[in-house]
């Protein structure tokens, strides 16, 4: 029994219908058990198609929420800053229609000033400090090198334009003149 080969085994004689019977009875389920097989495999592949699209547009739109939300943030992170320059504005439009004397006038551009320092430093803004300090290429711009020996080497002598800071970030190096020894 042991050489036997059944895949190549031949059918039944035909006079022994009930094996046949038994037989076609056997592939027809197996061929019905087959079937309901593919359509299960079939319903849970549209199935997941379907999440797969969900989840697509679900993913899309939270992406386009996000992008919105960022331009949102972009167009109105200046609301705040342009707040608290508002009553420097202000200032200036009253002391424009004030008729005074010129030390009056100075006192009150000076006020004015310190008003304007006080709301920049509230949102982050400092000077960068120019003036005798050591020339740093990350925070000064060189527009004239002076050739002295009243000053150190690289030793900022003149600043002709202040630089500024938000928080970390450079806006806009001070421009300078820096000695150079002979």
């Amino acid at each position: 029994m042991a050489g036997l080969d059944l895949e190549h085994e031949l059918p039944p004689a035909d006079g022994d219908e009930n094996a046949s019977d038994t037989a076609s009875s056997g592939a027809a389920a197996g061929e019905a058990g087959a079937g309901a097989e593919l359509q299960k495999l079939k319903a849970e592949r549209d199935s997941l198609l379907d999440r797969l699209a969900r989840a697509q547009a679900e993913f899309e739109n939270a992406r386009r929420r996000a992008t919105k939300e960022q331009q949102d943030f972009r167009d109105y992170a200046a609301a705040d800053a342009i707040r608290s320059l508002l009553p420097v504005i202000d200032s200036f439009e009253r002391a424009l229609q004030v008729k005074s004397d010129p030390g009056d006038f100075r006192s009150g551009v000076e006020l004015i000033y310190k008003q304007l320092q006080d709301a920049l430093a509230k949102i982050g803004v400092r000077a960068i400090p120019a003036k005798g300090e050591p020339f740093d290429p990350h925070v000064h711009e060189a527009i004239e090198m002076v050739e002295t020996s009243d000053a150190a080497d690289h030793e900022v002598l003149e600043e002709l334009q202040r630089g500024y800071k938000l928080k970390d970030r450079l806006l806009r190096p001070a421009m300078v003149k820096v000695a150079k020894n002979p």
